[in-house]
């Protein structure tokens, strides 16, 4: 399997063809580029590689430039300094997220993710939304840990551990609990999304946002959408829309 390692400084790229030559000796660096430009010029260039090794932070910008400029459609495991916050974020994407100077035990996780899902084909758009989630993350977004909704003349918190879902209708947002209560939040899903945990909740159409702790089972259903049962129920049928079931199975780590 071909690996393109994407870094800028020469150490870190001599440390981790070392690691991954231990780790995976039947992976076979292809390429190495060091920054926005060379790496669009190699990609445009060479054949697609089946993996791509990618410091975030590089001598001519942050590689999030990179997807904009080239199609990429294969597995990325990013690289950065950022810090163990933002690291955690990421743990539940194929496309992995590893946290500098890399220790051989996690490189040798990530690699072993990427070999159980190899198969599986990779789109642009799940790295673009992986993208837009490190730059949520690289900009200090902190995630929500409960939201203050209102009973009667008061104002209640309610932790997100609690939430089963968010949901739109009638132009108002909704959250509901794990004891089945019902409240409006101020918020539109879009605004929600930029709060919540990418690891513990997934949009799963222009309607739902849901919890994957409250998700009991998968189904497949027609034209290609998932049905999900969720405990409690929300009262209505919860689909994954089609053009978001690869990310959602990615999402949910099957």
């Amino acid at each position: 399997m071909n690996v393109l390692i994407v870094e800028d400084e020469a150490l870190a790229v001599q440390k981790l063809t070392k690691l991954l030559r231990e780790t995976a000796p039947t992976l076979n660096v292809v390429g190495v580029t060091d920054g926005i430009e060379t790496t669009v010029e190699w990609l445009t260039s060479h054949p697609s590689p089946d993996l791509i090794m990618m410091d975030i932070e590089l001598s001519d910008g942050q590689s999030f430039e990179i997807f904009n400029l080239v199609e990429v459609d294969c597995p990325v495991i990013f690289t950065t300094s950022y810090d163990e916050h933002a690291l955690r974020a990421f743990k539940g994407n194929s496309l992995d997220y590893l946290l500098k100077p890399i220790r051989r035990d996690e490189l040798d996780q990530a690699v072993q993710k990427y070999l159980r899902i190899a198969a599986r084909r990779v789109t642009s758009a799940d790295i673009g939304h992986l993208v837009q989630d490190l730059r949520k993350q690289g900009s200090g977004h902190e995630v929500r840990t409960q939201f203050l909704v209102r009973e009667g003349q008061r104002l209640i918190p309610v932790e997100t551990a609690q939430i089963v879902c968010f949901y739109a209708e009638d132009g108002q947002t909704y959250l509901l609990t794990r004891n089945r209560i019902g409240y409006t939040v101020e918020y539109t899903l879009e605004q929600l999304e930029e709060m919540l945990d990418v690891t513990q909740f997934f949009r799963v159409n222009e309607q739902f946002i849901v919890a994957q702790s409250a998700i009991t089972a998968t189904h497949s259903s027609l034209n290609g959408k998932l049905k999900l049962e969720l405990k409690p129920g929300p009262g209505r049928e919860v689909l994954v829309s089609p053009d978001r079931v690869e990310r959602f199975r990615i999402w949910k780590g099957n």
